[in-house]
Parts: structure tokens; C-alpha cells; sequence
């Protein structure tokens, strides 16, 4: 039988609160060495919370981090760094000007100061040993998303990074480029690096972690070996602490009118766009970040004007349609931004209801407000927001929360079209199995243009898929069609 391998970070009794919030609760964790272990959980369970102690950013209130047998207590991302911790977040942390090697010894102390061909020959031959495939004279602006997450990855091997910690890695990678990190993850580990991976792509951790600890309300409450976990419905189960089935079923529903309609949209980064979405149908836009779907988005709805072609919604030209915009039958706009964009932190949520639903509420300049206390209850009774209290501050409400009372409130306006942003970017699969079928509901009335960087996401909901790359649609295509399908992911990378 095959011995455990050496526990090289051990969590010991973590506790960390936020007010009356216990974001951890006695938590125990041991990171072993060569291992990539998977750290599962629903939203507001407390994963960040606590990876954010191990890499030195918060302080703990109580417990200890023990590293090779030692206890130690970091301070900043600085201590925790020398001791051989390191993290490579979504959004990366490089200077745009500058080249590859110069970012990798960009910060670092005590060294001498090296020429250009020095620090590429260096940064080549550590990439070169991880399987990390870049060019050390590239500029980082010219680089990929995956190139420069690359470059984050680098930057901590450099400094001898020994435990690296992903924080939902893949979120803004191709599949190409998500395969070349799971190779890359592979091999540092048996090189003898330690990897924490957060996820809630559960195929992702069946497919890279050797093990997996589950979090649930501040609290480990399951860990297992990845060979003895039998499926992904297995990990959603020890998640949410009951059945789910992550399977979406999609009833019939007789395709309508045309209520989007698109043709040579230009300008604002975009080249030429044409597209339509019928009533009844699910049209998904799929792409690596960065590649036209965010000014498409805000073209279609309203929020900058067309610099070239044509808009057609609901059938109203785009200037007729935001001239004079109906509160109901009308248009759903569910931004990626719910903090920022759909929501107002700082207001409770039956004022969070009628930002866009205002309208329909007024009599004369009177707000009336026993109706509008009695539908946004409904909203939140329906799509299990919780707190389930409208003197909540949106600020208080997980990002889960605070998206199903978005997606509760532009239902609610009963349009007939949709437009859905990564409408379950960074949620857990209980929360995204909920929307997903609100979604699905939603075509007996509505068309819905889905935009995600989930390919399972778009191929399990949408009937027809989009591709866009540099601005421009590269192709549109039958979601049955599986040779379009398996060519998707180079779709994605411009091949045409």
C-alpha cells in the first residue's frame, strides 16, 4: 500500500470572523507534498477566506500555520511568499510594457542587477523544466490570457515557490490552454511542488486532483482521495449536503419570432457582427474574455449607441427601442458586474428590486410602495434569496444571492428578450443548477442570448453557439452538431 506522501503545510484549528460572520470554524487542513488537492465549496463557505490566510493576506483569529513542522504566523503575502507560498489569482498582477523576464524579477530583493539576456536565458530554462511553453523576450501586452497566467506562474517558481494555490485557474482560458495547465499542474507535482486548486468546475478536479477536501459553511466536513470520489454528481452531493443533478433538462418549445436581430454591427472593438435570436431559443456566445462579447453586450443593450450596422429588438430599430422603453415585455439585461452594474451595495434589496422595475410601480409621483414590498417578497420568496429579509444591505448577500435576486428581478419584468452575462461565473453548482434552469423556463417566452466562458455551460443550455475571436463571429453553429463541437476550442483561437 502506497504510504501518504509528507504533510508540508498543516492548518491547525483556523478561525478567522467577520463581524457575526464565521467565515472559518476550527478548520484543519493538511497540504502534502507532490499532491494537487482540491478545495471544494459552495459560495460563502469560506475557501477564499482561508486561502487568503495561507498566502498571507488575512490574519487568522485563532489556530495555526505549520509549515515542514514548524509553526509560523505571516503577517503579509511577503512572509507567506518566503516561506514558500504562493498564489496566482484570477485577475493577473503584471505590467503590461514590459517583457516576460523582466515581469518574473519585477520585485524581487537582494539580487544583482541582471541584463535582458541574462534574465531570458534564465526565465527560458525554468519554463522549459515546467513545461510552461513562452517566449522570455515577448511583451506581456501581446500575450494571451494563458500566456500571462503563465508568467504569474513563473513569477512564484522564481522565488521558489513550493505550494501554489489557483484560484478558479481556468476561468479565462481556452480548452487548449486549459489542458496545457492541467499538464503543467501534473508536473510540478511529481517535480514536488504542492498545488491547492479551487474550482467549481467539478470535471476539472476529477481530471487533476489527487485529493479533495470539501468546505462547507466555515467548516471541513469531508475529505477523500479523488480515486475514491465515483462521479461529479458524488462531489455536488458532498457540496451542497444533498442530491443534485447536474443534468439540465430542456423541454420542447416551438421557436417565435425574431427578437434580436443583428447585422454588420462595427466599431467599438467590433467587426462586422450579424446574429439573431428567436423567441424560444437560447443563442450562446462563447470566447476567451477580451474578444468583443463585452461592447456586443452593451451595444444590444443600450448601454453605448452602434457605431456602424444595424440593431433590431423586439422589432424596433435600437434607437427607437431605448428611446422609449417599456418596464415589462421588454428587454433583461443580467450583467457579469452584480455587484457593481445589476446591483447598489448600499441599498436594501426591495430598492434593489425597482432599479430597473420602477416604472410599473409609480401612480402619478407616488412610489407605491405595500406593492412593491409585496413583489419583491414574491421575487425573493421564489428564487430562495437569503437572507430572505428586504431591509438587507446587498452588500450582505453572497455573490449566489445577490444574482438569483437579479435574475428574480428581471424575470419578474416578464421580457421577450433576455441577455444573460456569465450569469454563473464564480458561483457553486447548487446556485448555477437553479439559474440554469430558470434560464431553460424562460424560452416559453423570451429569447435569451447567453454570453459564458463555460463551454459546458453554453452546450448544455443553448440550442445554437456563437464563436467570437478578435471582435468577430467565426462561426454559428447547431449545439447537435459534435463535429463543430469537438473544433469549438480552436474556434476560440481564431482558426476558422
Amino acid at each position: 500500500m502506497k504510504q501518504p506522501a509528507e504533510a508540508v503545510i498543516a492548518l491547525e484549528g483556523i478561525s478567522k470572523s467577520f463581524g457575526k460572520v464565521h467565515a472559518n470554524k476550527e478548520i484543519r487542513l493538511t497540504i502534502r507534498k507532490g499532491t494537487v488537492k482540491a478545495l471544494l465549496g459552495e459560495n460563502g463557505a469560506g475557501k477564499s477566506t482561508l486561502m487568503s490566510i495561507l498566502a498571507g493576506r488575512l490574519q487568522p483569529d485563532a489556530g495555526r500555520i505549520v509549515v515542514d513542522g514548524k509553526a509560523m504566523r505571516f503577517g503579509s503575502a511577503k512572509d507567506a511568499i518566503e516561506a514558500g507560498i504562493g498564489m496566482v489569482y484570477q485577475h493577473f498582477k503584471l505590467v503590461e510594457s514590459m517583457t516576460v523576464a523582466e515581469n518574473v524579477f519585477l520585485g524581487q530583493e537582494g539580487g544583482q542587477i541582471l541584463k535582458p539576456r541574462v534574465m531570458e536565458a534564465t526565465v527560458k530554462e525554468l519554463a522549459l523544466s515546467h513545461r510552461l511553453d513562452i517566449d522570455p523576450a515577448a511583451r506581456v501586452a501581446d500575450l494571451s490570457m494563458g500566456e500571462k497566467q503563465r508568467v504569474e506562474i513563473l513569477k512564484l517558481l522564481q522565488r521558489k515557490s513550493r505550494i501554489l494555490i489557483f484560484d478558479e485557474p481556468t476561468a479565462v482560458l481556452t480548452p487548449q490552454e486549459g489542458e496545457q495547465l492541467f499538464k503543467a499542474l501534473v508536473h510540478m507535482a511529481e517535480q514536488g511542488k504542492s498545488i491547492v486548486f479551487i474550482s467549481h468546475k467539478l470535471g476539472e478536479v476529477m481530471r487533476v486532483a489527487d485529493e479533495v477536501a470539501i468546505l462547507r459553511k466555515g467548516e471541513i466536513i469531508e475529505e477523500k482521495c479523488i480515486s475514491d470520489v465515483t462521479s461529479q454528481d458524488e462531489l455536488a452531493r458532498m457540496m451542497v449536503g444533498k442530491e443534485t443533478f447536474l443534468e439540465v433538462v430542456k423541454h420542447k418549445v416551438e421557436e417565435g419570432a425574431v427578437v434580436l436581430d443583428v447585422r454588420d454591427l462595427a466599431g467599438n472593438g467590433l467587426k462586422g457582427v450579424s446574429l439573431d435570436v428567436k423567441r424560444g431559443e437560447i443563442l450562446g456566445i462563447v470566447g476567451v474574455a477580451g474578444n468583443g462579447q463585452k461592447p456586443l453586450v452593451e451595444t444590444i443593450c443600450g448601454l453605448q449607441a452602434p457605431e456602424k450596422g444595424a440593431i433590431t429588438i423586439l422589432g424596433k430599430t435600437w434607437k427607437s427601442f431605448f428611446s422609449r422603453r417599456k418596464t415589462r415585455e421588454t428587454l433583461s439585461y443580467i450583467p457579469e458586474d452584480r455587484i457593481g452594474l445589476a446591483t447598489c451595495p448600499s441599498m436594501n434589496l426591495s430598492d434593489n428590486f425597482l432599479l430597473t422595475t420602477r416604472k410599473g410601480f409609480r401612480r402619478g409621483p407616488w412610489l407605491r410602495r405595500k406593492r412593491v414590498e409585496r413583489e419583491s417578497q414574491n421575487v425573493v420568496d421564489r428564487f430562495s434569496v437569503l437572507p430572505g429579509h428586504l431591509s438587507s444591505q446587498a452588500r450582505h448577500l453572497s455573490g449566489g444571492n445577490l444574482q438569483k435576486l437579479v435574475l428574480g428581478r428581471e424575470f419578474f419584468r416578464n421580457p421577450g428578450l433576455i441577455v444573460a452575462e456569465q450569469p454563473t461565473q464564480g458561483l457553486d453548482i447548487a446556485t448555477a443548477k437553479l439559474i440554469w434552469d430558470h434560464l431553460v423556463s424562460a424560452r416559453d417566452n423570451a429569447g435569451i442570448l447567453l454570453v459564458t466562458g463555460d463551454l459546458n455551460e453554453a452546450f448544455a443550455l443553448a440550442d445554437r453557439v456563437a464563436v467570437m475571436f478578435e471582435g468577430a463571429i467565426v462561426d454559428v453553429f447547431d449545439v447537435a452538431d459534435t463535429e463543430k463541437r469537438e473544433r469549438v476550442g480552436l474556434m476560440m483561437a481564431g482558426a476558422a
